[in-house]
């Protein structure tokens, strides 16, 4: 990823309403940088599709403004600003084929003819379909449409990519594959892309920043590692990755570290995360890969007595629900190669998480 000094793209205290009332995007402030991989994540209706479609032209915003490379494009309709689109449902004419297809956006910018034929014969090379330019879009398969798509949106080369959940409609293993594809067609190229998904693991595989939103507003915005291990809030905490959340009350804090008292009595060391004074409600955050069991536990800030309730077979892993500090639902990750195969549902044992895999929150959503 190219990291010059000046954004590619800003938004600067945008703010969109449908009905003049509910705002969908609330004062939305961010830069995008030239080359970067950023993506939008959220739940449906958090407003991160609203972004894009005013970052298209296909929107506009009811406040604010949009710069692209420095020029204000509010009111720049969507064919005047150069912007490759890709979607979940490919977009492509059936009526053309595979070569027409990608000629179409070159053929509407009056290319020369020679150079039309070397752009499209790159764009199939790119996405390994050469042998496919005669065939129509109804004789491919889901994922060959999609490398097609993708081809079509960077054959003129644009200086931005926008990405509206373009594996949406991919089967699970496909899905992963293409992840990984475009991925190594951006490093390749060095486009600009900017994609939304409400799939955390897609964001987490593809992602130079993930912007999290919720109700319009962007919670956080970072690299996928401080996302997952920093989380801002409550929010950001359960909606990237799976999630213990313990809820108790601030006893004391200091050093960056606080100590939170739970429901049942028990007291828990966690890093501070947005979490309030002592004598504030607190909610506390334990990713389940994080949780060691009995004697991998020793000498930890943080121990407890858990009731196993479940255990769930992974292949490569299990799952282990477990009841702890009158949490029923407590999950532990643990490695095949670790797991001791004597456990069984109403054993009794003892965990331990390190202080510094446990952050504390002010009480939210999620």
């Amino acid at each position: 990823m190219r990291d010059d000094s000046d954004p590619l793209i800003s938004f600067r205290g945008v703010q969109k309403t449908y009905d003049g009332e509910t705002l969908i995007v609330k004062n939305l402030t961010i830069d995008v940088r030239r080359g970067e991989f950023l993506t939008l994540l959220g739940p449906s209706g958090s407003g991160k599709t609203t972004c894009l479609m005013m970052l298209a032209g296909f929107e506009t915003p009811t406040s604010g403004e949009i710069l692209l490379d420095g020029k204000v494009i509010n009111r720049v309709p969507p064919h005047q600003r150069n912007i490759g689109m890709v979607f979940q449902n490919y977009a492509l004419f059936p009526h053309m084929t595979v070569a027409d297809n990608l000629r179409f956006p070159l053929v509407a910018r009056k290319l020369p003819r020679a150079q039309i034929e070397e752009k499209v014969a790159a764009a199939l090379a790119m996405v390994r379909m050469e042998a496919f330019g005669s065939r129509f879009p109804q004789q491919l398969s889901g994922g060959q449409q999609q490398r097609i798509a993708l081809a079509r949106a960077l054959v003129f080369e644009p200086s931005l990519v926008l990405m509206d959940e373009p594996l949406g409609a991919l089967d699970k293993q496909l899905r992963e594959h293409m992840q990984l594809e475009i991925r190594h067609i951006h490093e390749r190229l060095g486009v600009t892309v900017v994609y939304v998904t409400h799939d955390q693991g897609e964001a987490l595989t593809m992602s130079d920043r993930i912007a999290v939103f919720n109700h319009g507003i962007i919670q956080q915005c970072d690299a996928p590692t401080k996302l997952y291990e920093e989380p801002a809030n409550a929010f950001v905490a359960s909606f990237i990755g799976e999630n213990n959340a313990l809820t108790g009350s601030v006893e004391q804090t200091g050093n960056g570290r606080c100590q939170v008292r739970l429901e049942d009595g028990s007291r828990i060391e966690a890093k501070i995360g947005d979490v309030g004074a002592p004598g504030s409600p607190a909610t506390l955050s334990i990713r389940p890969e994080r949780v060691h069991l009995n004697g991998s536990s020793t000498g930890m800030e943080n121990r407890f007595s858990a009731a196993i309730e479940e255990l769930i077979y992974l292949g490569d892993h299990v799952r282990i629900r477990m009841q702890v500090a009158n949490n029923a639902n407590f999950m532990a990750k643990i490695p095949i190669s670790e797991l001791h195969d004597k456990l069984r549902p109403g054993d009794r044992m003892t965990i331990g998480v390190p202080a510094d895999h446990v952050r504390a929150f002010a009480p939210g959503p999620g």
